[in-house]
């Protein structure tokens, strides 16, 4: 039997804004089958599967978020102060972040106005539907989420690997040591609901707390020490001399990156028992954000200099850095994981949108479960293997992708799904304003950020920078 749930072939019925979710707060029965007519068997199947996935409050919403956004790759913030400057570097952080929160709350104000909306690429299939190609917008952002998923898995599997390098300080090859990693990472993405990773996601944020505050400190009391103390320190207030197109837009992406949190807020909002508590954790969220990174990214570069690492870590000295990796370690498998978790809800729900399955608590819902996220995780780690210029080419799929998810379909959302009354209306010539402006530089950043990576990777083979695949040699 299956359920009489909406194919991705049908058109849903289209909610307009205010639309509750009380009107399709649960999927429908089995097929053919009312709720009252089910077997026990089987409405013990259905009650226990809603349950399972409607048990998200606006608290551990937050914490969720938080375990998708904040991970690593806030150390890599001052290396972007390093190259932008500081004051370029405090408004890029504050005020991408604040873009961030406003696309966040759009993204969120979509999903309230059309319940049914339970992932991205159902946002897609909307705004696709107003243009006349309702599947192509399903399919297209499908697959781009897809792909930044399984590559946000593949970066973790590296950095893992080089933070268990770190730590050990070993001659094992470094490919053990991706093993592991990937291990590490399937096995905590096992538990497919949200609300059950929000307990891991305490550990989480705690984890890079900790990382943080070793890195400030050793930075701190390592450039204290020094001749000449912090103000023998060579930071700059402006952009590095001779900075290229390409450093400085591969910095911008950088922190682009790092605001990436309205790409999974679908598929999290869709677990929330009250949808309408999002505003709260975006807002808790992106402060927190922009605090972590602004504040990481201008103290550590103030304490290092021109010559920080990427992470950050590497600039605390030996043996506080192998103490930061052992503190991150959790952040970084964590944080991994969750985009495992979100790429296999996605698929999964595909699958068997039609079929008790999907609600991954019977034998075949946690076999077919376990058999994706395995899938998922090798093939996260062959990407993290086999490509050999894999930063650059997570920066070109940041750039692809996440302009997107952060920037230009928010934009488009609010002209498309959002946007209410005669355009003559201030509060529409507002917003209407701004959302050009969000969408315009989205596209900047779409083309620059693709130019930026490429021209790396070309400079990287011209120097001899690229290394072997499945190579035992460290990873940079």
């Amino acid at each position: 039997m299956g359920f009489d749930h909406i194919s991705n072939e049908q058109d849903t019925k289209v909610m307009g804004p205010g639309a509750e979710k009380a009107e399709m707060a649960s999927p429908p029965p089995f097929e053919g089958t009312m709720v009252g007519e089910m077997t026990d068997a089987e409405r013990n199947v259905y009650d226990h599967g809603i349950q399972k996935f409607n048990r998200l409050g606006w608290k551990r919403l937050t914490i969720v978020l938080i375990v998708e956004a904040i991970a690593l790759g806030s150390l890599s913030i001052p290396s972007t102060f390093a190259t932008l400057g500081m004051v370029a570097g405090v408004i890029c952080c504050v005020g991408l972040g604040l873009i961030a929160i406003y696309t966040s709350y759009i993204v969120g104000m979509v999903k309230l106005a059309f319940p049914e909306v339970a992932n991205y690429p159902d946002a897609g299939r909307l705004m696709g539907r107003r243009m006349g190609c309702g599947r192509f917008g399903y399919e297209l952002l499908n697959g781009m989420l897809g792909l930044q998923l399984i590559f946000l898995t593949a970066s973790h599997c590296l950095t893992g690997t080089i933070a268990f390098l770190d730590i050990t300080k070993s001659d094992v090859c470094s490919i053990v040591f991706a093993v592991v990693s990937a291990i590490l990472l399937l096995l905590l993405a096992i538990p497919p609901s949200f609300t059950e990773m929000a307990i891991l996601g305490y550990v989480d944020f705690a984890s890079i707390l900790l990382a943080i505050g070793i890195t400030i400190i050793g930075t701190g009391v390592k450039s204290s020490d020094a001749p000449g103390g912090l103000a023998a320190v060579p930071w700059s207030a402006w952009p590095k001399e001779d900075i290229t197109f390409t450093e400085a837009f591969i910095a911008v992406t950088n922190i682009v990156f790092a605001y990436s949190f309205a790409m999974c807020q679908f598929s999290f909002m869709d677990e929330m028992h009250t949808p309408r508590d999002f505003v709260k954790s975006i807002w808790a969220l992106g402060i927190t954000e922009i605090v972590i990174y602004t504040v990481t990214g201008a103290l550590i570069y103030a304490f290092v200099g021109q010559d920080v690492g990427s992470p950050a870590l590497t600039s605390a000295g030996t043996l506080l850095s192998r103490v930061a990796y052992g503190v991150a370690l959790p952040v970084i498998f964590i944080s991994g994981s969750i985009n495992t978790v979100v790429f296999g809800r996605l698929v999964h729900g595909r699958i068997f949108a039609n079929s008790p399955i999907r609600f991954i608590n019977t034998k075949m819902g946690w076999i077919t479960w376990l058999a994706l996220i395995t899938a998922a995780t090798i093939v996260a780690f062959i990407i993290a293997e086999v490509i050999p210029f894999f930063n650059d080419l997570l920066s070109i799929s940041s750039s692809l992708f996440i302009s997107g998810f952060t920037f230009y379909f928010p934009a488009m959302m609010w002209f498309m799904l959002l946007r209410e009354g005669n355009w003559k209306e201030p509060k529409n010539l507002a917003l209407g304003a701004i959302n050009i402006v969000i969408f315009l530089i989205g596209m900047v950043i779409l083309v620059g950020g693709t130019y930026a990576s490429i021209d790396d990777i070309i400079i990287k083979y011209a120097n001899g920078e690229v290394g072997g695949v499945f190579s035992c040699a460290a990873p940079e």
